[in-house]
């Protein structure tokens, strides 16, 4: 039936066709008359038949009248709200598990403590990254690791200079910023919307579990509202282990929908994520969780140790 109506389209279009040849991904080509250039799609008759190409697998249109190129998107881009983080607009399309870890992998850290270590990931190019309070929690001499894919090769880079931003003890977050001098524009994720997801959809961490960065464990999210101590979580089947703690949860389409905090210590299949709601007022209203010693807001406070004199003088 399309068959049809294109060829209708084109006896009764057919003055003023100009020929054009279209290249496409895997360095193929076709040339014909261009009966349509739509936003989504280009049409085509070759000739003995005619073809409906995506936009999606276009990469050039090179016009043979004019001699001129115009270039057109190779791919949409996903619409993306960019601001201090970045979240959809429009959900980006479902993809398997194995296309989005080499996408989202270098956003995703190891994050040191001379405590011990968790995860993380970036939420902006300029080194913001959101982790755990815990995994924070009392220490001031953080690092963080960064595994950057260098023509199929993992290069692991080490950054000091790390500033803790803000912390919400009581929805254990924490933001991070690397201040190395050295430090170059990250890749960093974009936040989903735990609310659009359901009890079954397939979701999946990537983390350092005992130190075993760059560790994924694929799983369902188990329920949305799992209360505990007052706060609603997340529940995955997801492999969850000490280390994960900070690392993002995503969804199939590559978006963050959690924040991994803790497990049942004596089960398996039973870990927690905050969801990325919690994470966006977090960062909406950080000026207010700002992590400051004269702040008395703060989870916790810094004070001076007595000195000999004071202490000398008290009766």
């Amino acid at each position: 039936m399309l068959r049809v109506l294109l060829s209708v389209c084109l006896l009764l279009g057919g003055v003023g066709l100009r020929a054009a040849t279209v290249e496409l991904k895997g360095q193929a080509a076709v040339r014909g008359k261009i009966l349509e250039d739509k936003k989504d799609q280009i049409i085509i008759d070759i000739g003995y038949t005619v073809l409906v190409i995506p936009k999606s697998q276009v990469v050039k249109l090179l016009d043979d009248n004019a001699k001129a190129a115009k270039a057109v998107a190779t791919a949409p881009e996903p619409a993306v709200e960019r601001g201090f983080y970045s979240t959809s607009i429009v959900p980006p399309p479902e993809r398997s598990v194995r296309e989005l870890v080499n996408d989202l992998g270098e956003a995703v850290v190891q994050v040191r403590t001379p405590a011990g270590l968790g995860s993380g990931f970036f939420i902006n190019a300029d080194g913001f990254l959101i982790t755990n309070f815990h995994v924070t929690e009392g220490e001031t001499q953080i690092s963080v690791e960064v595994y950057l894919q260098r023509n199929g090769q993992i290069e692991r880079k080490i950054y000091k200079q790390v500033r803790i931003v803000a912390l919400n003890k009581f929805a254990d977050l924490a933001l991070l910023r690397i201040e190395d001098k050295d430090a170059p524009k990250f890749s960093c994720v974009t936040l989903g919307d735990s609310d659009k997801m359901a009890v079954g959809d397939t979701v999946f961490a990537i983390g350092s579990p005992m130190g075993l960065e760059r560790t994924v464990t694929e799983g369902i999210l188990s329920t949305k509202t799992r209360q505990i101590e007052g706060n609603l979580y997340l529940q995955t089947t997801a492999q969850i282990n000490p280390g994960n703690s900070g690392g993002p949860l995503f969804n199939l389409r590559g978006e963050v929908v959690g924040v991994i905090n803790m497990k049942i210590a004596f089960g398996e299949g039973l870990g927690f994520a905050i969801p990325v709601e919690a994470v966006k007022y977090f960062l909406n209203h950080r000026e207010s969780y700002a992590y400051d010693n004269d702040n008395p807001s703060n989870p916790y406070r810094y004070l001076e140790p007595p000195s000999r004199a004071r202490k000398a003088a008290s009766p």
